[in-house]
């Protein structure tokens, strides 16, 4: 399984880049292994982003905005649904990973089924 950060190496929005920035600084921290694709640069990334956000998470005017996440072609959600994980220790679920032995995930999903 793949993940892919759908991002905008040109965005000239504080906002996306630092919301980009805390996704990969994240995934790289915890050596979590992604793809980055850059719909900026590339309008077949930007393309295939745009057609496979689901459409009850599009906003409601305009197009999906970066970063956006995948896991092969499944999609667990943007930005906010990714913080909304982290915050309850459950970034790997959400990834659609097995969280890591002694992770703070591992140790919540363990006490859980105990």
């Amino acid at each position: 399984m793949v993940i892919r950060v759908y991002i905008a190496s040109s965005s000239g929005s504080t906002a996306i880049k630092k919301k980009q920035q805390d996704v990969l600084g994240f995934l790289e921290a915890n050596k979590i292994g992604f793809e980055e694709k850059d719909i900026a640069a590339n309008e077949e990334n930007r393309k295939w982003m745009r057609e496979n956000v689901p459409e009850n998470s599009r906003p409601a005017t305009g197009y999906p905005l970066p970063p956006q996440i995948f896991n092969e072609s499944q999609y667990p959600g943007d930005y906010d649904a990714f913080f909304e994980a982290r915050e309850n220790n459950a970034v790997y679920a959400f990834l659609g990973l097995t969280a890591p032995p002694g992770s703070k995930e591992a140790e919540a999903q363990a006490k859980q089924q105990a």
